[in-house]
């Protein structure tokens, strides 16, 4: 699990074409790897990979077909940059909100303006994870945390803070750029829950509690 909310910034050094997979060796200068081994999960732009092997100052991981068809990797080249997070420990603060690493789909920037010394970005996300983004809700964008300000049917918009645009790779998002979404874990399992799932049949977690506490608004 991550945070969403970004250590460092690193550098696709090379990447090796391994049959229909891919081997990212990625550089990670100002990330303290010095706890980081072999088998631990490091959250690259948003997605969750497996560590090969670690160096003071870098990394390899495998990426596998699935992973490359269903994120932007399939357009990273080598020389970008990537938003790194290792994974939470029992110590992490949790600044940000629960990330999986697993990508839900890629959206599009479509609009981008400055909005005092923040920029606002509009999103486009795919038409199957609309009903997941809530305004004031948690949505994650190529591994960063962000707030909703505001949806409009398939897009919605948020605001990009000084610190976010010079510690993480969003200053370099322009209109027509993908991004890997992931929504917010929360919002699956209030779905799971509503949809009467039948191990949820029994709960006493309901619709009616939901509302009643304040988690969800009545229609």
């Amino acid at each position: 699990m991550f945070t969403g909310i970004v250590q460092a910034v690193g550098k696709l050094r090379s990447l090796e074409d391994r049959g229909d997979d891919q081997r990212f060796h990625i550089e990670a200068n100002t990330l303290d790897l010095t706890d980081v081994r072999c088998g631990d999960s490091i959250c690259v732009s948003g997605v969750c990979l497996t560590v090969l092997n670690a160096g003071a100052t870098d990394f390899s991981t495998d990426v596998s077909i699935e992973t490359l068809a269903s994120t932007t990797f399939l357009r990273l080249a080598v020389g970008d940059a990537v938003n790194l997070e290792k994974a939470l420990t029992p110590t992490t603060a949790l600044g940000g909100h629960f990330v999986s690493g697993h990508v839900d789909g890629v959206g599009e920037i479509v609009d981008r303006r400055q909005a005092g010394r923040s920029i606002a970005m509009r999103v486009r996300t795919p038409a199957n994870l609309v009903k997941y983004i809530a305004q004031k809700g948690s949505v994650c964008i190529d591994g960063i945390s962000f707030t909703v300000n505001d949806v409009q049917g398939p897009e919605f918009e948020i605001n990009v803070i000084p610190h976010t645009l010079e510690q993480t790779t969003a200053g370099s998002f322009t209109v027509g750029r993908g991004i890997n979404l992931e929504v917010d874990i929360i919002a699956r399992y209030l779905e799971s829950l509503l949809r009467g799932d039948e191990q949820a049949v029994n709960s006493k977690v309901t619709a009616k509690f939901l509302r009643e506490h304040g988690f969800i608004r009545s229609s």
